[in-house]
């Protein structure tokens, strides 16, 4: 369902400042409030297994070789590096 409201602007500012400190959009944030008030339950988040990463990871297997992957992801162990905060 599609609903549009029109909010008085301090009303929407009000909102959009709530939204922001919750880190969510604007209409997302109206949506929490409307299945709040409607008292109504959202669908629980579906259980994902381990088979979803490991389908996924196949897709990308054998894309780049041991050497390659060893230069892409290694590590330097040292810690004590100058850092430069400018």
């Amino acid at each position: 369902m599609t609903i549009t409201l029109e909010l008085q602007p301090e009303i929407e500012k009000g909102l959009l400042a709530q939204a922001t400190v919750r880190g969510v959009s604007l209409i997302d944030y109206v949506k929490e409030i409307v299945v709040r008030e409607a008292h109504v339950s959202p669908e629980p988040p579906r259980q994902r297994t381990g088979r979803e990463l490991i389908d996924a990871c196949s897709k990308v297997q054998g894309l780049f070789t041991d050497e390659e992957v060893d230069t892409l992801f290694s590590r330097n162990p040292s810690f004590a590096r100058p850092v430069d905060f400018e």
